[in-house]
């Protein structure tokens, strides 16, 4: 049988995946005209298309209720795969027992198209806590998760990284100045630092380490000071590398 017997053609499949990789590549909503006119196609051959995929919920509208973006839902299937399950199930005892001893809200966060993604949190079970929701994303470059998530990657992956964020930003970082800061990152080991949106959390911030060197995930604090008893963070950092240490373990790293 030819290679050529063995192309089908599924004209409306392809239209939909084309919108897609359109709206995945693009880093930013766009309005249907602006899908059509990017795929060389009319715009009544893109509406139905993209009320099924709205419908779907592979897509959905903005804030402004016009442009149109991807939804979680392509991630949420992929972190339904083995491999996100055994990190999830891994991870998440151990990341809600080390809350649990420092009594603050932590994070397994993973690196997806540019963005950091939290897949699992722990509250801590203080009385009160800074925790952030699960599927909440922001750009690498812009969080001190994403940092530590591209310090510890092979310099192509960590390449390609870099390029996935940047286009993701309205004000993207020196490139030359984000490599040395990801450098200065990875010989430190962890970043402890002052949140980058709230006044009174500290994040502290340690990658998951696998066999062959990468970071496949990491863990990151929300600590939250009280003027009654201000946090230890170097204590909290040394309790975290255990739990990262004891993740990568139970992965087989």
């Amino acid at each position: 049988m030819t290679d050529d017997k063995l192309n089908y053609s599924a004209p409306a499949l392809e239209k939909g995946l084309d919108i897609l990789e359109l709206l995945a590549n693009a880093g930013q909503s766009m309005g249907t005209r602006q899908i059509a006119e990017e795929l060389g196609r009319s715009k009544n051959e893109i509406f139905r298309m993209v009320h099924v995929l709205l419908a779907r919920g592979y897509i959905q509208r903005d804030e402004s209720g016009e442009g149109l973006m991807l939804s979680n839902k392509l991630f949420g299937l992929g972190m339904q795969t083995a491999r996100a399950r055994d990190l999830v199930s891994t991870a998440a005892p151990i990341v809600e027992r080390f809350a649990e001893e420092v009594h603050q809200a932590a994070h397994l966060v993973v690196a997806h198209r540019g963005e950091t993604v939290i897949i699992a949190a722990a509250s801590g079970g203080a009385d009160m806590n800074f925790s952030l929701k699960l599927g909440y994303r922001r750009p690498l470059a812009d969080a001190h998760s994403g940092l530590v998530l591209m310090a510890f990657q092979p310099k192509p992956v960590r390449d390609k990284m870099i390029a996935e964020c940047l286009m993701l930003m309205r004000e993207p970082p020196d490139p030359t100045t984000l490599a040395a800061e990801l450098d200065a990152v990875r010989e430190r080991g962890a970043i402890i630092h002052e949140s980058r949106d709230i006044i009174g959390v500290t994040d502290v911030v340690c990658p998951i380490i696998a066999g062959d060197g990468r970071a496949v995930a990491c863990v990151t604090v929300a600590a939250v000071s009280r003027r009654s008893a201000a946090p230890n963070f170097e204590a909290m950092l040394a309790r975290l590398k255990l739990a990262c240490a004891e993740i990568a373990h139970e992965l087989g790293g």
